[in-house]
């Protein structure tokens, strides 16, 4: 099973094989996604071992949904031993997010 993950906007895009869902997690992406994805695996009769790909829209987008969206595939990517692949179709050993400009990191507050 084929699966395509893009959290750079506010709304999440998820595909497993041919069927997409779109989600709105608002600001509790990182909390739930993988309970969402896990849901919609259980809900195609699938489990995290039948995943044999991934392909993930790196940007530009949402500082937080990529670095969110990136870390889960890049995990799954490397615990399930499955290829990874940005949108553009290269394959990569690991997804560095674009965000589309420098990120505006604040200095912390002393």
């Amino acid at each position: 099973m084929k699966l395509y993950l893009d959290t750079s906007t506010p709304q999440t895009i998820l595909r497993l094989d041919e069927t997409e869902y779109r989600i709105d997690l608002g600001n509790q992406l990182a909390e739930k996604l993988l309970q969402v994805l896990h849901q919609k695996l259980q809900e195609n009769h699938a489990d995290w071992t039948d995943i044999s790909e991934i392909t993930f829209m790196a940007g530009p987008g949402s500082f937080t949904g990529l670095r969110i969206g990136a870390a889960i595939v890049n995990t799954l990517a490397d615990q399930l031993d499955i290829p990874l692949f940005k949108s553009t179709g290269e394959q990569v050993p690991v997804i560095l997010p674009d965000y589309g400009r420098p990120a505006n990191i604040t200095p912390p507050k002393k």
